[in-house]
């Protein structure tokens, strides 16, 4: 929803301000993700939009189910539950993730397979895609038989698909295109 990451944003950028600022980038994704997963928990809905319970002892159940935080973690936590931005936890850890990885310079691949990749195969992919963009690629695979056969791979708003039904679809349209230009030629 683009109005719940409108609101994320100014909280993702004041987490990933305090976590550079403290050299702490991977802590934060960390504590981030895990936030993420409670407030998405259905226990977790019911107490956030539960209007008996006090943002203090909201904020107290969720500091307790979180583990280990740093202050300036826990303060975070407390101002979401102030502003009542529990609900676009995972919008403010998306965007953290994207603000760490352009700081690292890493991009995120989600790499669609049409059978599983060997840990040979994705290290070949992954390089071939790293000497492409010139940066680190992280990797996430999904199986998608669909596919028939290959990948298609997605890095920001690039896509390669290099999959037979990808290869197949290509084929379909220049016949297509070639068919109509062969229709409009006079005889």
């Amino acid at each position: 929803m683009a109005e719940n990451v409108t609101i994320a944003r100014p909280y993702a950028d004041a987490a990933f301000g305090l976590a550079r600022g403290a050299g702490a980038l991977a802590s934060w994704s960390e504590v981030l993700d895990r936030l993420a997963a409670i407030t998405a928990d259905a226990g977790m809905l019911a107490c956030v939009s539960d209007p008996n319970l006090s943002t203090d002892r909201l904020a107290g159940l969720l500091l307790d189910v979180a583990g280990d935080l740093t202050d300036e973690q826990r303060n975070f936590v407390r101002v979401l539950v102030d502003n009542e931005r529990l609900r676009v936890l995972p919008e403010i850890r998306d965007l953290f993730v994207v603000l760490k990885n352009e700081h690292e310079g890493v991009l995120e691949a989600r790499i669609a397979s049409a059978f599983p990749l060997d840990d040979a195969t994705l290290a070949s992919l992954k390089a071939d895609l790293e000497a492409r963009f010139k940066a680190r690629i992280d990797a996430t695979v999904t199986i998608n038989s669909d596919l028939i056969g290959g990948v298609r791979i997605t890095i920001g708003d690039e896509v390669i698909d290099a999959s037979v039904r990808g290869k197949l679809a290509s084929m379909v349209a220049a016949l297509k295109n070639q068919e109509s230009s062969n229709a409009t030629q006079p005889l």
